[in-house]
Parts: structure tokens; sequence; C-alpha cells
């Protein structure tokens, strides 16, 4: 690329550039050197310093010789405008010595006036000083005043007051006096006499937090008194309403009547609680812009409050005191609430509620898990709920409250139903279970309105003169009796509480079952098993008929009650374990007449090998049938169960004569001891008969067993169809041991007829053994 040239500028060009600039602008009054930086640029460039420099020497040098020809033009007239000056200046002169003359002379004569002027204006000058000091100071003690006034303001409890009085300074219009620097530091303690305001309300609203601390539990006891006397009226009014009989305190019905003579615990002869100390300080700390600061502190001296109400342990005896205080102190809370617009919220309030309810419940638990005496449960139920209706009328949620109610109410019924079933046992053990005896009619209607009886059993006894003897025993009159007792206990616990009626009465059926069949039924059954008295027993046997009829009757009783208080259907399903014990109470009847027959000697005296068949029936058996006869007769039983004492009785005599024949105790009989033993069986069938009672059923299988032997039908008894239409009742097992005595008998004897013939029983009781193996055994 080729090497670029260098502009070269003419004289002319050079002329021009310097004319352009506004130095050499002869019109210009200026100088504008900002046009030499392009020029001078271009002649570094240009490399044209020389040429530059001459042009311009030349420009000067014509310049000048302008300059000296303008001048030689003009000198005269110069020359006479300086004469023409001078002569003005000589006559200036004049007129100013005249001048200063006259003002010597003006001056020597207003001097003294003008002196006397001076003064006055000093005077006035000095005067306007003093009143706008004596403004000034009055402005100030104006000022000071009013700072005066707020501190006495503030001593007397005027805190509204001596907010409103700052603010009057600090909105002062400007003056004169608000520029000095008293003002000025007046407004700057503005701040600290509102902190001073601050404080001191602050500390009035704590010391009222105290004071309300102090007077919270006769609030509490005010409002519990007001309670139980509503509560009192509620109940007399629903005893004379049968209509208002399901209704509670504080149902609509019973809340629209209170609602005419409300009672104000807040407001009242007895008390008066003056809620100003902390509208004021909430009304101070809204001006102030500082509600939050306030609402925060009131929130935790509250909450440091409730911690201190309930103490750790809680002893139960401090509780009433303890639920007073709480009462009350939730009730300034919902006045506080309801009174103070945007100060306190709902969900502040239900934080202590739930936080004090929690730690109630966990101390009064706490302090009951070893407590056994439903008395003291009945007592803190008391003091609970006297508290739970009290703040239901304040619209607080008790729903916490009612659940410690009800699972105190579960340990409650245990220890309830520990305490009375040891009172039942300690009945049935104590019990001589003879007729109870009662003397006077006063008695009888007492014993009657105590236990439960089917209609017709108690218009029976109520017809009934007395002297008598009742069906039952004293232990089942002391039952019935416990058991209302039991009941009314329970039913106190639960009076008021308005919640979970069939989780209630679901409770009280099981408490019911446990005491009737584990204290009594069991009891009564553990009585049956160690007593041999037959007419103890027979009135056990009673007793335990009574026991189910009054579980029914005792059911419908409940249920009745409870359907007049909303409750469910209580179930009693002890009648099942009372039925259960009186079968083995007649059984153990059974058991009682037999180990008597066992002692019967005649039992034990049969001969097993006679040599010859009896004409008649043994002698025992006609003591035996009179003693068995006599006893069962005279037992204070249905004929039902006289008749299953005697089929027990009979059955067991028919069990000992098959125990005989087949059992091991005797090793070998004979022909006629068989024969015998029918004889005495047939003897026993005809008195029973002969007395009205048939049980030849019992005798059934022995007679059969024996037929067997005694007709010689064994190999008839070993043909299937036979032995299924004539001998159902022959069990092969036990004509195998009866055979098995008759073949040792007959092996045994010297004669050859008998050895045969025990030969022959032999070879049929082992046919027998060998038929259906196991069948029948």
């Amino acid at each position: 690329m080729p090497p670029r040239r260098r502009p070269q500028f003419t004289q002319e060009s050079i002329d021009q550039q310097l004319q352009q600039i506004h130095l050499l602008d002869q019109a210009s009054s200026s100088e504008n050197l900002e046009q030499l930086g392009p020029i001078i640029k271009q002649i570094h460039a240009n490399r044209q310093q020389e040429a530059y420099l001459r042009t311009l020497q030349a420009l000067i040098e014509s310049k000048d010789a302008e300059i000296e020809s303008i001048c030689g033009d003009n000198y005269q007239e110069f020359i006479s405008s300086v004469s023409t000056l001078f002569s003005i200046k000589s006559y200036t002169t004049n007129l100013r010595e005249k001048i200063t003359t006259l003002d010597s002379s003006v001056s020597q004569v207003g001097k003294s006036l003008v002196e006397k002027k001076k003064a006055l204006l000093q005077t006035k000058k000095t005067a306007a000083n003093l009143d706008e000091a004596i403004d000034g100071l009055q402005a100030c003690l104006r000022v000071l005043d009013v700072v005066n006034r707020v501190g006495e303001m503030i001593k007397e409890g005027k805190y509204w007051s001596a907010l409103r009085s700052l603010e009057d300074i600090e909105s002062m219009p400007p003056t004169s006096l608000s520029t000095t620097p008293l003002f000025q530091h007046v407004l700057s303690s503005l701040p600290s006499l509102r902190t001073q305001i601050k404080d001191a309300v602050t500390a009035s609203m704590k010391q009222w937090l105290l004071d309300i601390r102090n007077v919270s539990a006769q609030i509490g006891q005010l409002a519990l008194d007001a309670m139980d006397l509503r509560t009192r009226r509620w109940r007399s009014r629903r005893e004379k309403d049968a209509m208002l009989k399901s209704s509670r305190v504080g149902s609509a019905v019973e809340v629209i009547s209170y609602e005419k003579t409300e009672y104000n615990v807040l407001d009242n002869d007895q008390l008066k609680v003056d809620f100003k100390p902390l509208y004021e300080c909430i009304h101070i700390y809204t001006a102030l812009d500082s509600l939050d600061e306030i609402r925060r502190s009131y929130q935790a001296d509250r909450k440091a409050q409730s911690d201190l109400i309930i103490p750790e342990p809680l002893p139960l005896s401090s509780l009433p005191s303890i639920a007073q205080e709480i009462v009350g102190y939730f009730i300034v809370e919902n006045h506080v609430l309801n009174t103070t617009g945007s100060f306190r919220s709902e969900r502040e309030v239900e934080d202590l509620w739930d936080a004090l309810i929690s730690r109630l419940s966990k101390a009064v638990e706490d302090a009951l898990r070893n407590e056994k005496d439903p008395d003291t449960f009945l007592k803190v139920k008391e003091a609970l709920l006297g508290a739970v209706m009290t703040l239901e009328s304040y619209s607080y949620s008790t729903t916490s409250i009612h659940s410690l109610i009800l699972r105190l109410f579960e340990k409650y019924a245990n220890i309830l139903e520990i305490k009375f079933g040891k009172r039942f046992e300690s009945v049935v053990a104590q019990d001589d279970f003879q007729p109870m005896y009662v003397e006077k009619t006063s008695e009888k209607d007492e014993v009657l309105d105590t236990v439960w009886l089917t209609r017709d059993q108690r218009d029976q006894l109520i017809q009934s003169s007395a002297p008598l003897n009742l069906p039952w025993s004293q232990g089942f009159y002391l039952c019935c009796q416990d058991i209302r007792s039991f009941v009314h206990n329970f039913y106190q616990f639960i009076e008021g509480v308005s919640q979970h009626h069939r989780n209630i009465d679901d409770l009280l059926s099981k408490s019911l079952d446990a005491i009737l069949m584990t204290y009594i039924s069991e009891s009564i059954a553990k009585r049956a098993q160690s007593t041999n008295n037959l007419s103890q027993l027979a009135q056990i046997i009673t007793n335990l008929e009574h026991f189910e009829i009054s579980c029914a009757e005792l059911e419908r009783s409940l249920t009745n009650i409870r359907s007049s208080q909303r409750g469910g259907t209580i179930r009693v399903k002890a009648a099942a374990s009372f039925a259960a014990t009186r079968t083995k109470a007649l059984a153990r009847v059974t058991e009682v007449i037999s180990s008597k027959l066992d002692d019967y000697p005649g039992l034990s005296e049969y001969d097993w090998t006679p040599k010859a068949r009896q004409d008649m029936p043994s002698g025992y058996l006609y003591d035996l049938v009179n003693w068995l006869t006599t006893v069962v007769d005279s037992l204070a039983l249905k004929d039902a169960y006289k008749e299953e004492a005697y089929r027990g009785a009979v059955g067991y005599l028919a069990s000992c004569f098959m125990d005989f024949l087949t059992g091991r105790d005797i090793p070998m009989m004979n022909e006629n001891a068989v024969a015998n033993l029918i004889m005495d069986v047939d003897f026993l069938d005809e008195e029973f008969k002969r007395s009205g009672h048939s049980y030849s059923a019992a005798f059934t299988e022995l007679r059969s067993t024996a037929s067997v032997v005694m007709s010689d039908a064994v190999n008839a008894y070993l043909v299937a169809s036979i032995r299924q239409t004539s001998y159902a009742t022959v069990k092969p097992k036990r004509l195998q041991a009866l055979l098995e005595k008759l073949a040792r008998y007959g092996l045994e004897c010297r004669d050859a007829a008998s050895r045969e013939r025990g030969e022959k029983r032999r070879k049929e009781a082992e046919a027998v053994g060998r038929l259906f193996p196991g069948e029948n055994r």
C-alpha cells in the first residue's frame, strides 16, 4: 500500500484559517481560543509550524499599523475632550466645597435633634426587645407549665391527658419561641416524657393484673355459687314440670329462663372489678402505635399467671379453690375479649385455655393415680363439673374436661366395682342361707322396696301378712341393697355430665355384669361347692332363681330411668351366669345326696357269690327309700328341682349298681348275685313309682345288660340286627366285663357244671370283645 501523502496548505488557506479564529474578529469582544486547537493540531500534523509563524507575525504587524493609523487620525478630538473634562472637574470641585459648607451648617443645626432621635429610637428598640423577651418568657413559662403538669398528670394517673398535652406542645404553631434552644430542648424531651407515660400506664396495668389474680378465686367462687343456685332452681322447676325433665342446665329452654335473672359476677354487691387500668393502657399504647407490644406483654403475663394456678404436685384438697381460680381467670379473659376490640384474639384465649386444661388434666390424673377411695373421685368430679358448667355458659369449649371426667369415671367405676365386689363376697360368705324372717309389715315393705321381683311375686308377698319367712335369704336382700347403692354411686358420678350416654350405659352394663357374675354368682358357686348342708343348698338354688329374675327386672328398671334422661338401653347379661350356677348347685345337691348314699351301709354288704337267689329285696333299701324321699321332699325347692334331685339320686344308684356288675372293684360274681341285684332294682323302681316318681329309664342299661346274661342271649346279641333293635342300650365293653366276672367265678368252682359254664362265659366274653372293638366302650 503506497504511503499516504500529507495535505499541503497554501498561503491563502492559512490566512483564511487565521481569519476564522474568533480572536482575530474585530467585532468580537470576547476571546475564543477553542478554534486554535484544530488549527494548531493541523499545523503540527502537516509540519508547517514555520509557515504559520511567519504568516502570524505578518498579521500582527499589519494590525499594529492599523492601530497607529487610527490613533493619528483622532488625536485632536481627544485633546479637546480632555480640556473639556478639566473644566468640568473645576466646576465639580467648587460645587463639592459649597455642599460641604452647607452640610456642616445643617449638621450643626440638627445635631441635637439627631441625638434625641437616636435616643428615642434606642429606647423604642429596648422596649420592643423587652416586650419580645416578656412574650418569650411567658411562652416558655406556659410550655414549662404544661411539661410540669404532664408529670403531675402521670402521678395522678391521668395518662391520656398527659399524652394529649404532649401532642399539644408538639403541634404548637411556629412562633419566635419555636427557634429558641429552650423550646428545642423541650421538644427533644417529649419522647422521654412519652416513655414515662408508657412506663407509668404499664405499671398501672401490671398492678391491675396482680389485683385481678388476687380476686380471681373470689370471682370464680361467686360464679360457681351462682351456677349452683341456677342448677338448684332449674332442678326444682324440672321436678314440677315433666316436660322439662330431659332438659339440663345450659339447654336452650334453661338459658332463656335464666336470662331474666342474669347475675354479673364482675359487678355486684360483693365485688366490683374495675377494668379501667387495662382499657387506659390499651388506649395509650394504641395512641403511641405500640399496641402489639402491650398485647404480647399481656399475653405473657397472663400465661405466667395461669402457670401459677396449678401447683405441682396437685393436692386434691385444694382442687375446689383451684377450680374457683380457673373459673375466675377465664371469666376475666372472656370479658377482656368481648370488651377490648382487636386487643385480644380468640386464638390467644384458646391457647391459654388449652394449655391450662392440659396441665389440669395431667395434674388430676397424676394425683388420682394411686387413689382407691371412690369418694375422692366424686369430690374431684364435683369440683370439675361445677367449673365445666360455669365456663360453658361463657362459651368455652369443655370437651377436654368432659373427656377427663369420663376417664376419671372409668377409674371410679373400676374402684367402685372392686369396693362393692368385696362387700358382695363378704355378704355371700357370711350368709346363713336360711329363709329371711320379717316380723313387721314395715320390715316386709322395706325389703320388697329393695329387691327386684316380678309383678306376680310382689303381689303375692304383699298379700301375705307378717310375720313370715321370705323365699330368699338375708344375703339376697343385702346384695340387692348393695346393687342399688352401687347403681346410685355409679350415676352419682355422672350426674350433670351431658355427654357420651351410650358409653356410660355400656360401662354400667359391664360393671353390673362383672359384679353379678364374678362377685355374686361365682362366690355363691364356691359357697355351694363347699357346703354339704342340703337345706342351705336348696336356699342357694332359690336365691339364684331370684337373682335371675332380678337381672331382668334390674335391666328393665335401669332402662326406664335412663330413657327419661335420654340415655341408652342397659343390658344385663348375668342371668345366664346365675342359671349356670343354679345348675351347678343342683348338681351339688345330687353330689351331696350321692355322698350320703355312699355312706349307706347296705350298698357295701352285697354277697356277690350267693348259693341261692333271694325271694325279697335287700332290707336296707326300705330305709334308703324312706330317707331319700324324706330328705328331698323336705327341701324348700320347686317340684321340678326335687324331681331333678330324685333323678340324680336314682341315676347315682343305677351307676353304683352298674359299677357293681361291670366295675373293677368286684372281681367276680355269679348269676344269683345278678338276679338279686335286679330284684333290688325292681323294688326301687316300684317304690319310686308308688311315691309318684318314675325313673325306670335310669335302670334301662342295667336291666338290658343283665337280661343278656340271665337269658343266655349272648349269641343273639352278637347278631347285629337283634343287637340294634333289642339291646341298643347295652355297651359291649360292660357286657364283656360282666361275662368275665361270671367266667372267673365259674372257672374257680370245683364242679364240672360250673366250670363248663365258666368256660362258656369266657368264650362269650371274648366274642363280645371282638365285636366292634372300641365301639360304645
